[in-house]
């Protein structure tokens, strides 16, 4: 009987997975980078334009009102960084490791702004 072949027997993935090219790797993870970034700032830039447009301002002597939030927004608060773990771990999974740093990255920085949109939903 024939021994397998040598590039398959160091190899820890099963024999039909392999392993995207580094340059496949990188170009995906600066795409991510990119169109983070801009999901970043524009979540940015929406949490002053909304924390602006309903701060009351220093002399108003109003009582205190109950908001109810919608389900949706906080389906999209959190969704975003639930999402992003998501596809930290699925772009592990395969193998792309400078995406998926990428992507665990995006994460955290997702998930500290749903922490800063909960506050502003709830005050």
């Amino acid at each position: 009987m024939a021994s397998p072949s040598t590039d398959h027997q160091d190899s820890d993935a099963p024999p039909g997975r392999e392993r995207p090219s580094r340059l496949i790797d990188i170009a995906v993870g600066l795409l991510f980078l990119v169109a983070d970034a801009v999901i970043v700032v524009a979540a940015g830039l929406l949490f002053v334009m909304v924390g602006m447009g309903s701060a009351e301002p220093p002399h108003s002597v109003q009582p205190a009102r109950s908001r109810d939030v919608p389900v949706l927004a906080w389906l999209v608060v959190w969704g975003v960084p639930a999402v992003a773990a998501a596809s930290a771990v699925v772009h592990a999974r395969l193998r792309m490791p400078v995406t998926a740093v990428v992507q665990g990255l995006f994460t955290l920085v997702c998930t500290l702004l749903a922490v800063v949109w909960t506050r502003m939903l709830l005050s």
